[in-house]
């Protein structure tokens, strides 16, 4: 008798379904599918491979190519010479890791990637400080993050520090890639994809892990400039139980849509929200904080929370709330805010500041929310009119900037 007949009758005991007749004979058949897969992983091999940068072979190109002035680069248009690629499978693991010249994958028009967006991504930057040392900032939390977004998909898993070990290794090979100077950084894409080519809509069981580099100049090129924000009362860019608090691709496309619709209204970025009473939910594709006096009289920094799987939880956020919170100067918030209480905040004066973060800002200042046919002004810094940021968002910003250039000590600077 096989292994799956001995144990069916006393594990179907404890499945429980309701349904009579046909419905019951579906859940049985269900319940045999599920107790076959269980059986299968349970059977499969003890230890499969990880990653280990021990192992990272490398094929440097042989046609290097030239630098980009500083002044050219535009985020994304422009990639270093190498690229880092991993390859997964079901059976063995992972693959040895690869440093290669960077080009064109060759992928089979049917991978699950194309038809059923498994695919999660990072983005983080490295830094070339004063004495001419490359840093990260922080990378432990994007590949840990990025490990939850490949949960969320089952897609595999890695270990974080030796992905970093060998990301650490590409920017020592494209070193000259990361450009000089305030604000110019080489930005890095880890992305995860399903490569196994075949229809249907079922866990991958070949995956491959990439990261692309990109130099980039300032965010701000001539200082803070804050921006307006349009509240989209019609469009969730994500709901309780969903994954927006996971970096998918396909949490970003349908975001596309309300952000033109929001520019040809004349503002910059699409403030989120979600329910009846719009919660607050993220600036574009940032996390939102707002700085007020709260209805006690509190001097408060606060910023949606974590807990029903909406917000995405960046690492520029979680920077800022530590930071803020040793600062001890003012109550640091993680909790719930609707625009009935900005638009009150606002009449009453109480509204001080309101910025987004995220890595490829750090911070931008918002000046003006849009909310039902009425503009809502933020004073940012009532001491200078001519400000575009408020003392609040600029002293963040100058603090992680300096952390992130090696200016301010911190065991959030990673030298390579």
């Amino acid at each position: 008798m096989s292994l799956l007949s001995r144990l069916a009758p006393s594990l179907a005991r404890g499945y429980r379904h309701t349904a009579m007749g046909a419905a019951n004979t579906l859940g049985i058949r269900s319940f045999h599918g599920t107790l076959r897969a269980r059986l299968a992983a349970d059977t499969a091999p003890a230890s499969l491979a990880g990653i280990r940068a021990a192992n990272l072979q490398k094929t440097l190109t042989t046609t290097p190519k030239p630098l980009l002035p500083k002044e050219e680069l535009v985020f994304g248009h422009s990639f270093s010479d190498h690229m880092l690629t991993v390859n997964w499978t079901a059976s063995a693991g992972w693959g040895k890791p690869e440093i290669k010249p960077y080009g064109p994958l060759s992928l089979d028009p049917s991978c699950s990637v194309f038809h059923y967006a498994f695919e999660c991504f990072e983005g983080l930057k490295a830094y070339r400080d004063q004495s001419g040392n490359i840093r990260l900032f922080r990378p432990d939390k994007n590949m840990e993050r990025m490990n939850q977004s490949a949960a969320r998909l089952y897609l595999p898993q890695f270990d974080g520090k030796e992905v970093i070990e060998c990301i650490k290794e590409l920017l020592r090979t494209d070193a000259r890639w990361v450009p000089e100077g305030k604000g110019y950084s080489l930005y890095l894409r880890p992305t995860l994809i399903s490569t196994e080519n075949t229809l249907g809509v079922h866990r991958a069981n070949k995956a491959m892990l990439y990261v692309i580099t990109s130099p980039c100049g300032p965010y701000f090129k001539t200082g803070f400039k804050a921006i307006g924000l349009y509240c989209d009362e019609s469009n969730v860019r994500a709901w309780p139980g969903g994954v927006g608090n996971r970096k998918l691709g396909a949490n970003y496309a349908p975001s596309v849509g309300p952000q033109v619709a929001a520019e040809k209204k004349g503002y910059q970025q699409v403030l989120w929200t979600i329910g009846e009473d719009h919660e607050l939910m993220e600036v574009g594709t940032m996390n939102m904080f707002v700085y007020w006096r709260n209805e006690l009289g509190e001097l408060e920094l606060i910023t949606p929370p974590l807990d029903d799987g909406t917000i995405l939880p960046g690492v520029t956020r979680d920077s800022i709330l530590e930071l803020t919170r040793a600062w001890g100067e003012f109550k640091v918030t993680e909790g719930k805010v609707n625009m009935k209480q900005i638009v009150k905040a606002s009449n009453e004066g109480r509204l001080l500041e309101v910025f987004g973060a995220g890595t490829a800002c750090v911070v931008t200042p918002v000046k003006r929310i849009h909310f039902k046919g009425s503009d809502y002004n933020i004073p940012l810094d009532p001491a200078n009119p001519e400000s575009q940021a408020g003392p609040i968002t600029d002293r963040i910003y100058k603090t992680l900037f300096g952390i992130q250039y090696g200016k301010v000590p911190s065991k959030w600077s990673v030298v390579v």
